[in-house]
């Protein structure tokens, strides 16, 4: 997959590119991103990329012609009808999740614009952006570290990328319910033991005890995500136990 990134700070992403998986990722050439500088799109002297708002108010906005044009010489000048989707990272957009993820890494190519100062000319979203998308409901100065973040969401996804083939499975959110506990060596430490299931060596008992667990920490944490989840009916008696020990 190629990731396509237009930026006013090109200097924030080389630092977590090329660390860990996404380093190995790059290496293999199974992802690649490319950083564009949108000041490079700015032809006067200063090399100007914001402005006052029209209208008054505090702040400046990001000019629509150094984004359209950085944009368009990586993309082609047809880049809002073609079918690479074009992302504004914005708080208003559509909430960044685990589906989303997955919807994006069906591309072979994104293109992720970084805003910054009050916002973007309202061009940019109308006629470049092809759809917008928020890490949450809050604000930060700018869409590079959302951009950062969709990288690595959607780069795990895609073949190959995790040295375990299944890992990106067993995520929380990837499979509806929030992650089940890990443990490593040693067997007890300051009088805390692993768990017997884990030692058993049965495999189904291990995975029983994991998707309880699984469970009973969305229960507790994230009761709202079992409302989406994929329950079987062991799954639907176990949460029934949970809350029958809840009750008086």
């Amino acid at each position: 997959m190629q990731f396509e990134v237009f930026t006013l700070l090109p200097e924030v992403f080389p630092s977590y590119l090329e660390t860990s998986i996404l380093k190995r990722a790059r290496e293999r050439g199974l992802i690649r991103v490319n950083v564009h500088n949108i000041r490079d799109y700015a032809h006067d002297k200063h090399h100007t990329t914001d402005d006052q708002p029209y209208g008054g108010g505090g702040g400046m906005v990001m000019k629509p012609e150094p984004v359209f044009e950085a944009v368009e010489s990586a993309l082609g000048t047809s880049a809002p009808g073609s079918e690479i989707p074009v992302i504004l990272l914005t708080p208003q957009g559509r909430v960044f999740n685990q589906e989303v993820a997955k919807e994006l890494s069906q591309h072979p190519r994104l293109a992720l614009l970084c805003g910054r100062y009050e916002g973007v000319d309202e061009r940019i979203r109308q006629r470049l952006a092809t759809d917008e998308i928020s890490i949450g409901d809050y604000v930060l100065t700018g869409g590079e570290l959302p951009a950062l973040i969709l990288i690595d969401a959607v780069s795990r996804l895609l073949p190959n990328v995790l040295g375990d083939p299944t890992g990106a499975e067993d995520d929380s959110h990837a499979m509806g319910l929030l992650e089940y506990p890990h443990y490593t060596r040693p067997p007890v430490f300051r009088g805390d033991a692993v768990p017997e299931a884990l030692l058993s060596g049965d495999h189904k008992r291990i995975d029983r005890w994991r998707r309880e667990q699984a469970l009973e920490r969305t229960f507790r944490k994230r009761p709202d995500m079992l409302e989406r989840a994929d329950l079987s009916d062991a799954d639907r008696k176990f949460l029934k136990s949970l809350t029958s020990n809840l009750q008086p």
